[in-house]
């Protein structure tokens, strides 16, 4: 009796092993897993010829990028927008994690102190006023979603100009309805249908800084268009997403959507 009870807990042993490990290879956070909101940054650089595109990338990939993980952050995404032919501006746009508003505040002055830093990107870092690198940069502050705390790289199959990368923001008319929406995501159960969807989420985050407030934004990804437009489709189909918006609760919390279209670059973490 005694060795058929020790079978019987090493099954049950090499099954919640088993299951645990399935779940975690979703990469979705668990309730139990105790994680701190993450910061994002998403810095956009706007440039108007080819030579600043170029100029750009090489700062980005050889000494920026490298800079940054040097100081402990991982899992920066580089993407660029997917053609349209009736957009001539140019952009880079980088999305970058921090744990912390210390270690977001600390990047300038520690890269000012890194010497292969400052050699690599000399191109860009002193170039003169009469040839700018860029014609502006814009940067966005965010803070993650109570429901999606740490920003989840998305494994994807596809070639890296295949692929689409959705950014979506949502500004709301008021504070109360913006709190509403953040509420939908969360408690709601917005977050747990595209994950049951398998949409890639990479974050979901409170603008807490930007030109557009009050505003969240949030960025899902797919293999291809195709990809895409069958997601979407299943999202808007699904009875979750039918009983949420006749809730009366969460009507008119959104009075403004942008959606981008990007693909990332091949010095793009993913």
């Amino acid at each position: 009796m005694k060795i058929i009870r020790l079978l019987s807990l090493l099954v049950l042993v090499l099954t919640i092993s088993s299951f645990t490990k399935a779940y975690s290879d979703l990469n979705i956070p668990s309730k139990s897993a105790k994680f701190e909101r993450e910061f994002y940054q998403i810095k956009t650089y706007i440039l108007k010829t080819d030579q600043q595109v170029e100029t750009t990338d090489k700062y980005l990939k050889e000494a920026y990028i490298p800079g940054l993980k040097k100081i402990g952050i991982k899992s920066i995404g580089v993407f660029k927008p997917i053609k349209d032919e009736n957009d001539s501006i140019k952009k880079i746009i980088v999305l970058i994690p921090f744990s912390s508003m210390a270690q977001f505040l600390s990047i300038d002055e520690k890269l000012a102190k890194d010497k292969t830093y400052l050699a690599v990107g000399a191109d860009y870092l002193n170039t003169l006023y009469t040839q700018p690198t860029f014609n502006r940069i814009e940067s966005i502050l965010l803070k993650a979603f109570s429901d999606h705390p740490v920003l989840i790289p998305s494994k994807l199959n596809d070639p890296r100009a295949n692929r689409v990368y959705e950014l979506r923001s949502y500004e709301s008319a008021t504070e109360a309805y913006y709190r509403n929406k953040v509420d939908m995501f969360n408690a709601g159960g917005e977050i747990k249908l595209f994950n049951r969807l398998e949409c890639n989420a990479v974050f979901y985050g409170e603008v807490i800084s930007g030109p557009k407030m009050p505003n969240l934004m949030y960025m899902t990804t797919y293999d291809n268009l195709e990809s895409r437009d069958a997601h979407w489709k299943a999202f808007s189909d699904s009875p979750e997403w039918k009983a949420l918006i006749a809730m009366e609760k969460y009507k008119n919390n959104i009075s403004h959507i942008d959606k981008y279209f990007l693909y990332p670059t091949e010095y793009s973490d993913y």
